[in-house]
């Protein structure tokens, strides 16, 4: 990847004070953020945006890094918006006075969805820009040998509970992909702009392709060095 290139969730390796917390404490204070925003009503959510915002600025993430994170929740906004003027002009049946209110007035269900995915998008890069894919790793594995550690002990379950973790293992490696997804797509833009591709949906297209098929490339190697490390 070109030196200096932003992409979405990427590792900051300057150190900021959220890089201090162990990583198994920042899974679960901000998965439980997660889930206390969800179900919070828009200006509540508005809100969550300019702490999780002002979190992020004292944390030392600039504002173009903040930006770049933020890039997918825009792009879903966007297509949020463009549903809730076509719900309220088609329920509306297309009135001259419909068509002001609608661009100016987006329905609350459809602004509420849009708050949401930007407050776990701030999240999510709070956890990813700020924790390595080894510490998510050692962190849920750590836990899950705990859990069936002390499943073990009790008469019910005794030997039947495995020592190895499992279920770690996936999740780490789900949620390890995601920032690799964003820098994929980041390198692939790169490579089609230096090409002097022309952009529209075909570029779309092509990229789409493109990233599937580099994406299960990643997931087979990655696959086989875990496999090579169980044995």
């Amino acid at each position: 990847m070109v030196s200096g290139t932003q992409t979405v969730f990427k590792y900051r390796t300057k150190k900021g004070p959220l890089h201090k917390l162990p990583a198994l404490l920042k899974l679960i204070l901000l998965l439980s953020f997660s889930v206390f925003c969800v179900p919070l009503p828009s200006h509540w959510l508005s809100a969550g945006i300019v702490i999780f915002f002002i979190t992020a600025l004292i944390c030392g993430f600039s504002l173009r890094e903040q930006l770049t994170d933020i890039k997918p929740a825009a792009f879903y906004a966007l297509v949020m918006y463009a549903l809730s003027v076509f719900s309220s002009l088609f329920s509306l049946r297309f009135s001259p006075d419909a068509i002001h209110s609608a661009i100016l007035l987006p329905r609350p269900e459809f602004l509420r969805i849009a708050l949401r995915l930007a407050v776990i998008v701030q999240i999510s890069a709070l956890l990813f820009r700020t924790t390595t894919s080894i510490e998510i790793r050692d962190s849920l594995n750590f836990t899950e040998t705990a859990i069936r550690r002390f499943l073990s002990y009790m008469p019910f379950f005794g030997k039947r509970i495995l020592s190895k973790p499992v279920f770690s293992r996936t999740i780490s490696l789900f949620l390890c992909f995601i920032p690799q997804i964003f820098e994929t797509w980041a390198n692939i833009d790169l490579a089609w702009k230096a090409r002097r591709g022309k952009q529209g949906i075909l570029k779309i297209k092509n990229m789409v392709l493109i990233l599937i098929s580099l994406s299960f490339e990643k997931a087979a190697q990655k696959a086989k060095a875990l496999e090579a490390r169980s044995k």
